[in-house]
């Protein structure tokens, strides 16, 4: 891919630990809570896909134990790399083969909607489970969510609604498909799998959403610039209101 085609928020950022810390803040206790329920345990071999970030692969890692496996796949694994339990591999799931399996768990969290050749890599995930194993997909659907400010009652919020308008079209730019993750459960059942099953987790205000969201402006600030989407002066204002706190800020990215 050349750099326009790639990922927008591009990992070899500093942001990109910062995103991946308030994700974790975010998102690890739903994440804990599904795979929890489905008995993951002592033993079990797991894939977790586009890990981005140590602590989903650090936790599973626990899990299992030293009976276990774990092994952490990414297109970039300078994050993740050196994680406790857990062996690192550099892989893209939409084209390159399956890791050694199969898995009683594959898990995957905020990764198709960017994903180029994400059916392919649905595919590849379900493939690899043993049977009866489990396929666990957290996916964004940034088409359902067109406000990072759900009361749009003032300047501020417009801005900042305006901002996650641009974020949102750079996205498409770069093919994400901001509509995947409504298609799942269809998806899942057309690949064969069963007690295919759904919920929602919609984080609104805090410091772990503040965070993501001047994280993500920062590492994004000369793409919405160069598209006209913003100003530097209405950036830093945006960033300016999301650190004092003046901002109820909706997620995820």
């Amino acid at each position: 891919m050349t750099e326009d085609q790639g990922y927008l928020l591009d990992n070899q950022q500093v942001e990109a630990g910062q995103r991946f810390a308030a994700f974790g803040e975010l998102f690890d206790p739903s994440t804990f809570r599904h795979l929890t329920a489905i008995g993951l345990s002592w033993g079990w071999r797991v894939w977790e896909v586009g890990a981005g970030g140590r602590s989903v692969p650090a936790w599973l890692a626990q899990q299992v134990g030293a009976d276990g496996r774990v092994i952490a796949t990414d297109i970039d694994t300078s994050w993740v790399s050196g994680t406790a339990g857990v062996e690192v591999l550099r892989h893209d799931v939409g084209l390159d083969p399956v890791p050694d399996g199969p898995f009683d768990l594959v898990h995957a969290r905020l990764l198709l909607v960017h994903v180029p050749h994400r059916d392919r890599a649905l595919a590849q995930m379900a493939a690899a489970l043993r049977p009866g194993g489990w396929l666990v997909v957290e996916e964004a659907d940034p088409g359902l969510q067109p406000l990072v400010c759900l009361e749009d009652e003032g300047p501020v919020e417009e801005l900042a609604n305006r901002l996650k308008a641009g974020f949102r079209q750079l996205l498409a730019d770069r093919g994400a498909d901001l509509a995947y993750g409504r298609t799942l459960p269809r998806r899942l059942r057309e690949l064969g799998l069963v007690d295919v099953s759904v919920d929602a987790y919609f984080p609104i205000t805090g410091p772990a959403c503040n965070e993501l969201e001047r994280a993500s402006v920062e590492q994004i600030r000369g793409r919405l610039i160069a598209g006209g989407i913003a100003t530097a002066a209405e950036i830093d204002e945006h960033l300016a209101a999301v650190t004092g706190g003046a901002l109820d800020l909706a997620t995820l990215r």
